[in-house]
């Protein structure tokens, strides 16, 4: 293949993940909007995850149960199994074993491959071994996936969120200008609302902009984040796809998260720090650590974080 990329990366994304585990046991609920919640006897539990038929409602994750069900008075609420969702996460990253050494979770239900050196070995083409894995895991377990292959880990990431669901987009150095530079700046990756929010006020609001803008002018608004993000920009992603159980030791263990509204009262913060900490806890669980000291950070409509430790 003339001017092949050096790298092919392989990014899955299981769709709705958590909804779609617990639907394996209610196919009758299939085309029924569903969530999963936290507390779903309370009208203060939080939205853990819904389905594709939720979705159509505007529903969102972290959204309280009664705001949830203002919008679709008719959603079904399911309690949790994180010991379902676990068992599956192990089977999924078992196949992708299969085709690769370098597999790299980035959550429970989104992995990155390597296929550098073997995909020969199993398609025709990259983006084939994308189509391959995608059924490999429909068929051990009745879950899609997205995926995205591309010649770096972010734009792998990026193509597996391009078209849902179970869908294979393909962005090489050939259309990634096309595909990726139209796109609004919060669709690139580690833009959060803060980040796109600076970005608008030096007036970049798509990816291409970003790709153009001057990396000093990026470094001097968002310091560091600014140089990494001009890099992603413009395909110059370097980063490696750990092997299967390599990881940093963990020092210290975080969830953040933009609410698509501003938090009101002592009920809509407890439902919202509840599902942060639920995820903290449960990675701490996993790296079997505890907690020497607990920090929170807010940050208000203004940008201005207030932090305590």
């Amino acid at each position: 293949m003339q001017n092949e990329p050096q790298r092919w990366i392989i990014h899955c994304d299981c769709n709705s993940f958590f909804a779609s585990v617990e639907l394996l046991d209610h196919p009758e609920l299939k085309n029924v909007p569903v969530a999963v919640c936290g507390e779903p006897d309370s009208r203060h539990g939080i939205v853990l995850a819904k389905n594709e038929a939720a979705k159509k409602y505007r529903i969102q994750t972290a959204e309280v149960i009664w705001q949830a069900r203002a919008k679709c008075p008719d959603l079904v609420l399911l309690p949790p199994h994180r010991e379902k969702y676990r068992y599956y996460y192990n089977i999924i990253n078992e196949i992708y074993q299969e085709y690769t050494v370098r597999v790299e979770p980035f959550s429970i239900d989104e992995s990155w491959l390597d296929v550098t050196q073997g995909w020969r070995l199993f398609a025709e083409s990259p983006a084939a071994l994308g189509d391959t894995l995608r059924r490999r895991v429909r068929e051990a377990t009745g879950l899609t996936v997205s995926a995205g292959v591309s010649f770096n880990k972010v734009f792998a990431k990026m193509g597996s969120d391009y078209k849902k669901p179970d869908a294979t987009t393909y962005i090489g150095p050939e259309n990634y200008r096309d595909i990726l530079w139209p796109l609004p700046v919060s669709s690139m990756l580690f833009v959060g609302k803060s980040a796109e929010a600076r970005l608008g006020l030096m007036g970049i609001r798509t990816i291409g902009e970003l790709a153009a803008a001057d990396p000093k002018y990026l470094a001097d608004a968002l310091g560091k984040l600014g140089v990494e993000l001009s890099r992603y920009a413009r395909g110059e992603d370097q980063s490696e796809v750990r092997r299967w159980g390599e990881s940093d030791p963990v020092k210290s263990v975080g969830n953040s998260t933009t609410f698509r509204r501003d938090l009101k009262g002592p009920a809509d913060i407890r439902a919202g720090l509840l599902a942060l900490s639920d995820e903290v806890a449960g990675r701490l669980r996993r790296h079997g650590l505890w907690a020497g000291a607990v920090q929170v950070t807010i940050k208000d409509t203004q940008l201005k974080s207030i932090q305590r430790q």
